[in-house]
């Protein structure tokens, strides 16, 4: 018999909260309440243990403990019934499945499992994420967005890693150049030694992580509290081609990152130039690139600067005029005030 309740009496007429125990109480010894007394437990008449007197509805009178043992015996008697109703479907619904399970033909031998499984919650992705680190004997390919890795986030995967590590298993991670000035992550591939290499790339795609090229997982949600358990071949297959394909396209954290060839403008800038004349928002661009809105907004303020650009509009025309746009232009002369005019490339 759970009543609806105020938030902070959320109980039925088979628990009272003290207060209501108390207001009731005295109700029933004294015929009846005045209602400014029942405003601390709306419960009460929520409850219908306490109605307005028909006489005077300043006063509230209580329903007769007979009647309410008599709805508390009837409400159980019909959580009861429902339950009883439930089992019995439940039971059939069994058997039913349990009918078509032995009409399913047995899977072809090799096969592991469903070829998509939904993993729900952290540690159901955790237990997976550890069976398959333990299966794991040749090959782990990672994608890691978002910048700079967090501590808590690579010490989280240590363990996994140095097990991998100690089976001679090689491990091949993408980050965003962002990520290059975390120590975090320094640390963690001193730790693994040659048995991680590393490259950055202007921006990735979301979290990939591929074991022996036979299961992969990604996340299921924007919140990363889901994640998909891929072991399909064909969709395997795709995604190894995808990280083999950035791979090629990415700059190995040993080297440096190139130089843009426009003086005071960065590698991080120019990919931000490159995003903007694409029409993105600050905030899709921090979110591509790995950093902050503030951060991103900091660059776009150095850029127009540098390109003496006094409005975003004329912003977007500077880049197209420097090549920062991502177009391929041949030469490009821009004339940048207060300084001399350079041939971008």
């Amino acid at each position: 018999m759970a009543g609806h309740g105020a938030e902070g009496h959320p109980h039925g007429a088979d628990r009272l909260c003290e207060a209501g125990d108390r207001l009731y109480s005295r109700a029933v010894r004294r015929g009846r309440v005045p209602r400014h007394d029942a405003e601390p437990v709306p419960c009460l008449l929520e409850l219908a243990l306490l109605h307005p007197d028909p006489d005077d509805m300043d006063w509230l009178v209580p329903t007769s403990p007979q009647e309410v043992m008599t709805r508390l015996l009837r409400g159980m008697h019909d959580e009861v019934s429902a339950s009883q109703r439930r089992v019995g479907s439940a039971v059939a619904a069994v058997e039913w499945y349990a009918g078509l399970g032995r009409q399913v033909r047995p899977a072809a031998s090799g096969a592991e499992g469903p070829a998509i499984r939904v993993l729900d919650g952290l540690a159901r992705i955790q237990a997976a994420m550890d069976e398959a680190t333990q299966a794991c004997t040749t090959e782990v390919l990672t994608v890691q967005p978002g910048g700079i890795r967090r501590e808590a986030e690579l010490s989280e995967g240590l363990h996994r890693a140095l097990a991998l590590r100690g089976r001679g298993v090689r491990m091949r991670d993408l980050y965003t150049h962002v990520a290059r000035h975390g120590q975090g992550l320094l640390t963690y591939l001193e730790l693994m030694g040659d048995a991680v290499e590393a490259r950055t790339l202007d921006e990735v795609i979301d979290r990939l992580i591929l074991f022996d090229r036979t299961v992969a997982f990604i996340p299921a949600n924007s919140e990363r509290t889901m994640a998909l358990e891929l072991r399909h071949p064909a969709i395997v297959e795709y995604l190894v081609t995808v990280f083999e394909r950035l791979w090629r396209l990415a700059i190995p954290l040993t080297a440096p990152l190139p130089d843009t060839g426009i003086e005071g403008i960065s590698h991080r800038e120019q990919s931000i130039a490159a995003l903007l004349a694409e029409g993105h928002q600050d905030a899709v661009i921090a979110e591509r690139l790995g950093i902050s809105v503030r951060t991103c907004r900091a660059h776009i303020a150095r850029l127009s600067e540098t390109l003496g650009a006094a409005s975003r509009t004329q912003l977007g025309v500077r880049i197209a005029q420097a090549g920062l746009d991502g177009a391929q232009h041949a030469t490009t002369s821009l004339s940048v005030p207060g300084r001399e005019s350079r041939t971008a490339r």
